[in-house]
Parts: C-alpha cells; sequence; structure tokens
C-alpha cells in the first residue's frame, strides 16, 4: 500500500488556469493568496471551471499509552468522552461543520473504550491495551518501546485509505481531516522533531494546557523516549510506528489516499500537519494536494509548516484540534473556487482593462 505513488499535478492546465485569473474584472493580484487557491483547486482537480462537491471531515480519535504517565493535562479518559460529545453533536467541530454545510464522520482509530455498535461512529479500532477496564484499543507507550507494531500501522493506514475510498465512491471531492486523542500534541512533536530535525524544544508544546511544571517533565519523558529509540529519524514509516497513534497512522493513510484519488485536502494544525509530514516524507507530491489551513497556537506547528515550506491560509491561534481550522478554512476554499468560475472577466463584462 505505502508503494502506491501519487501523480505530480498535471501543469499542463497552469497557463490557461493562470490567464483565467488574471482576466477577472480586478488588478491582477488582488485577491492575493486566494489566486494561488484557486490555481491550486484547478490543477488539483484538473480543470478549468473545477467542482467541489460534498465537502467532507472525517475525525480520527485514538488514545496513547503514553498518556498513563502524565504527559497530558487532561486523563485520558477525556479521549472516550469527546467521542461522545462529537456522536451527540455537542463539540466545536460540530458546531462548525454545521455551520459551514460540512459533513461530519466519526472514526474510533484506536479508542480505549468500548463504544458498542453506533450507527454514527465508524469502528476501524486497531491496538488492544491489555488490562485496561475501558477496553480494547490504543497505542502501547512509547516510553517503553514501540507505539505500535508494523503490521498494526499497517491496518491503520489502510483503514484510513478505505474510508476515504468509500467517501470518494459517494462523490466527495474536498476531504478535511481532524484527530481526538489525549496525548497526541506529544506524539505529533516526536514525529516532527525526528522527521524535520529541528530541536525538541520546538516541536514541545503545552497541549491542553500544561502549566511550566508539566511541560517541563512532558519534555522530559519525550527525551527519554528519543533515547530508547534505536532506529533511523529519518524513515518515516518507522518513526510512525515507534512515536505515533493509531489517529495519526490512519489519517496518514486516509490523506495520501484524498491524494491519489484527486481530492483536495484540508490540513487542519498540529497533529494533522504531523500526518501530513509523514505522508509528504513517504510521497512528496502529496504536499501538491493539500492546503494548508491554519497556523496552529501549538509550539511545533510552525515549525512543521516551515519544514514543509508551506503557507497556512489563517492564523487565528487556534489549538483545538479535532479539525476546527479546517472546517473554518471551507469558506475560504468554497469562495476561491467561485470566484474562478463565476467573476466575471474583463471582456465578458465588458469593463476596459489597464492600460
Amino acid at each position: 500500500m505505502h508503494s502506491l505513488a501519487i501523480p505530480p499535478l498535471d501543469r499542463s492546465l497552469e497557463t490557461g488556469l493562470r490567464h483565467k485569473i488574471d482576466n477577472k474584472t480586478k488588478p491582477p493580484g488582488s485577491l492575493g493568496r486566494l489566486e494561488e487557491l484557486a490555481l491550486q483547486i484547478g490543477l488539483v482537480r484538473g480543470s478549468l471551471t473545477p467542482t467541489l462537491n460534498q465537502p467532507h471531515l472525517v475525525v480520527f480519535a485514538g488514545d496513547h499509552g503514553a498518556a498513563r504517565s502524565g504527559i497530558s493535562a487532561f486523563p485520558q479518559e477525556v479521549t472516550w468522552q469527546m467521542v461522545e460529545n462529537f456522536l451527540a453533536g455537542g463539540a466545536a467541530i460540530n458546531v462548525f461543520a454545521r455551520a459551514n454545510g460540512i459533513a461530519l464522520t466519526v472514526v474510533d482509530a484506536g479508542v480505549a473504550h468500548d463504544f458498542g455498535v453506533r450507527s454514527n461512529l465508524v469502528d476501524a479500532k486497531v491496538g488492544v491495551t491489555e488490562g485496561n477496564p475501558r477496553g480494547t484499543g490504543g497505542t502501547a507507550s512509547y516510553l517503553d518501546g514501540a507505539a505500535m507494531t508494523a503490521a498494526q500501522r499497517d491496518t491503520a493506514m489502510a483503514r484510513g485509505t478505505d474510508i476515504v475510498a468509500k467517501l470518494a465512491a459517494t462523490g466527495c471531492e474536498v476531504i478535511g481531516f481532524g484527530e481526538m486523542g489525549i496525548g497526541n500534541t506529544a506524539s505529533a512533536a516526536l514525529l516532527t522533531h525526528c522527521l524535520t530535525d529541528a530541536p525538541l524544544d520546538d516541536c514541545v508544546g503545552r497541549g491542553t494546557g500544561l502549566d511550566d511544571t508539566g511541560l517541563a517533565r512532558k519534555k522530559l519523558l519525550l527525551r527519554q523516549a528519543l533515547s530508547r529509540y534505536a532506529g533511523s529519524r529519518h524513515d518515516a514509516l518507522a518513526v510512525l510506528a515507534q512515536f505515533g497513534g493509531f489517529e495519526i497512522a490512519m489519517m496518514t493513510g486516509a490523506m495520501l489516499a484524498a491524494a491519489r484519488q484527486r481530492m483536495l485536502v484540508l490540513v487542519d494544525g498540529f497533529i494533522c500537519g504531523a500526518a501530513a509530514l509523514v505522508a509528504a516524507r513517504l510521497q512528496p507530491a502529496f504536499l501538491d494536494y493539500a492546503a494548508f489551513c491554519h497556523a496552529s497556537a501549538e509550539a511545533g506547528h510552525r515549525t512543521q509548516l516551515a519544514a514543509l515550506n508551506v503557507a497556512p491560509l489563517m492564523s487565528l491561534d487556534l489549538r483545538l484540534g479535532e479539525g476546527t481550522g479546517a472546517a473554518l478554512a471551507w469558506p475560504l476554499v468554497r469562495a476561491a473556487c467561485a470566484f474562478l468560475n463565476e467573476m466575471a472577466s474583463f471582456e465578458s463584462a465588458n469593463v476596459s482593462d489597464k492600460l
């Protein structure tokens, strides 16, 4: 599965798209970043009149074994409690998705809780945590060894691929991703440090709100985890298995699959950025299909953006996750597509062009 290549964008339409954008009834470049976004949409969709039908957000939830060692300000139980909140429609991502007309799917990628059979929850659970009174799911602790086996990693990525394939079959052309998992900012920090060579301190933040003592403990534990890892820090798949979460691995597979389906991929903040970083290291052409929605207030996100040489659409000091930044960016994406398709040209509007 990992060897399935993402084709680079067909640039044959670029001249036509730029001509169309430049000849709208506006001074050249006056719509700023929206013009580059419109160009990207046209190239991703392979059309001078692209569509972005059936926008969808997929939120992957998973637990991290290391969370039981105090790397987060919140207990691990909050993961499954927030999944229940998603299913009840009460979380921020539910509100923003409804407000912006985006369909929402919630996926149990590996939560240490038994949800039973739920009509509005996709059960893609990976992993078994022995002795956990709340059921199956969740990675092992990377403080003791690898968070997941290579087989578990591959299973998670394949299930992400399958979820996207089903959405593509329904006509989805633009997809955003979100996540939930107590401890996943620590996992994302380790992935970012390894895959960018940035200092660990530039990758680690306060997550859900650690105080100074908690932040110092988090950094200490992550240094210990790194000291126990003897593998390559530049092998994206190996690093993902060592330090990742099932929600991050599943999201990585989903992102790669979405790009192969020529969907526009809306990348949220720090955790989704970690999955995008892995995806880009595996398939550099993935970045052609990805729109990075915002610059998170979490410390390591700007490190990711700089390493990938991408510019976010917004900077609102968000650090909630859940895909909220992707949901909030969707109106900008929709507007970029709309102006490309609907805005008059100088010729069609009988407006004089500049001298």
